[in-house]
């Protein structure tokens, strides 16, 4: 007996570690027939039949296939192109700022007034140095031609002559070194007021009275409201073609109103990452425009045919589009179409669905409308 228990024990085994395997992969494989629908009914290959109805006495339109010119946007940001910017020569106390931001200013307009205390005591100084430098520069001349005088009698030696000589060129010297301190702080003192070097429109403040100007640091922002043109980034198969002195149309969605611009500058350098060139066009000067508003540059690319349908024979169901079409044996049969771009008033592009010269159903309540609009144009 134990020599037959060891196979059966092994059989026992076996049987007890593949068969619930077997067991499992039989499921799942019944599993996936399921899914895979091996056991539902298969719809056997051809064309299903689209339901029709004889066409009555509904009004229908035929699909037009139009040519269209395409234009681009280009989306960009107004900017001056004379733009200045004021800042102090000199380090000083501000006194007053006359101006704004907002307000429009004429060329020599005074803008910022400095204190000038320090400047004038500094220009009174080199002035008293200048009258003792001209006083020297006399008593030098004086002494040189009497020695000179005196020379050509032999009353005096030639080092004397000589030193009179030198003593009269530096005084010239000291003089002309005086008059130039002079001229340098009366530079200096009209520093002390900052006029507008040109007519604009003051678009910024950076300062406030008793601040402490320093050279080289903005006070004031200026720009010119004729020189604002529209900067915008331009693919670069559109930018190649364009041209310095093309005139575009520029659409400002603020003002919802469209300008005509001349391109006057193309940055003759692409953008890496977005392959573009900066296209820069000047559009004429308006009270409402300001730097820094939104804008569209249209530019023509290309024309394109397309097919034209009337918005009135449009059916939706969420976001389905579908029309009803005539065929050629006088039925109407129900076809989904996907639609593009309103075109002019009452059509729209077709993008698919639909082939030129077909004939499609126009609503009932299209119909009574365009009914009701020919009575009124009768009465």
């Amino acid at each position: 007996m134990s020599g037959f228990s060891k196979p059966l024990q092994v059989v026992w085994r076996v049987t007890k570690t593949f068969v619930p395997l077997a067991i499992g992969m039989g499921l799942l494989v019944l599993v996936i027939a399921w899914l895979g629908g091996a056991f539902e009914e298969r719809i056997a290959p051809g064309t299903p039949t689209v339901r029709r109805t004889p066409l009555s006495n509904q009004t229908t339109d035929i699909v037009h296939e139009v040519t269209k010119e395409y234009i681009e946007e280009a989306i960009g940001t107004l900017k001056a192109a004379s733009r200045t910017v004021i800042s102090a020569k000199v380090l000083a106390t501000i006194v007053e700022i006359t101006v704004s931001a907002g307000d429009q200013v004429n060329e020599e307009d005074v803008l910022i007034r400095l204190n000038r205390q320090d400047v004038e005591a500094r220009l009174k100084q080199v002035e008293q140095a200048l009258i003792a430098a001209t006083a020297t520069r006399k008593e030098a001349e004086t002494s040189h031609e009497r020695i000179k005088r005196l020379s050509e009698k032999n009353v005096v030696s030639q080092s004397e002559l000589d030193t009179a000589a030198r003593y009269l060129e530096v005084s010239r010297a000291e003089e002309l070194r005086a008059e130039q301190a002079v001229n340098e702080a009366a530079v200096m003192l009209s520093y002390t007021t900052i006029k507008a070097p040109k007519a604009g429109r003051i678009v910024d403040r950076l300062a406030e009275p008793g601040d402490t100007s320093r050279p080289g640091e903005p006070i004031l922002v200026l720009y010119d409201a004729s020189s604002l043109r529209l900067e915008a980034p331009v693919l670069e198969q559109l930018a190649v073609k364009l041209k310095r002195g093309d005139r575009l149309k520029v659409y400002i969605d603020a003002l919802d109103r469209e300008v005509t611009s001349t391109i006057d500058e193309i940055v003759p350098q692409a953008d890496a990452p977005s392959r573009s060139f900066l296209v820069k066009a000047s559009i004429p000067k308006s009270d409402n425009l300001f730097e820094g508003m939104f804008g569209r540059l249209r530019i023509p690319a290309g024309k394109r045919r397309h097919l034209c349908l009337a918005t009135d024979a449009i059916h939706q169901m969420g976001q389905l589009e579908f029309v009803d079409v005539v065929t050629d044996d006088g039925h109407v049969e129900r076809r989904f179409i996907q639609t593009g771009r309103i075109g002019m008033p009452g059509r729209i592009e077709v993008l698919s669905g639909l082939k030129a010269g077909e004939r499609v159903v126009v609503k009932a309540a299209a119909k009574s409308d365009a009914a009701a609009d020919e009575g009124h144009s009768n009465g």
